[in-house]
């Protein structure tokens, strides 16, 4: 992947606001009281997926410094 570091910015903070917003949303559902187990379990493993990819980009952002 090679982006430079202001889209890498970019997509992090675009893949963080879904990331909140499918927190928001999970919560809005379970708060409802009925809701459709598979479509929880499918946002949660999209959260999981975005966790992923926020922390990725996160560390192309700071790499590693061994002292």
């Amino acid at each position: 992947m090679d982006l430079d570091e202001d889209a890498i910015r970019e997509h992090l903070a675009t893949i963080t606001q879904e990331h909140r917003d499918l927190d928001g949303a999970i919560e809005a559902v379970h708060q409802a009281g009925t809701f459709d187990l598979l479509q929880v379990q499918r946002m949660k493993k999209r959260k999981l997926l975005l966790k992923d990819e926020i922390e990725k980009l996160h560390n192309m952002l700071v790499p590693d410094i061994i002292a």
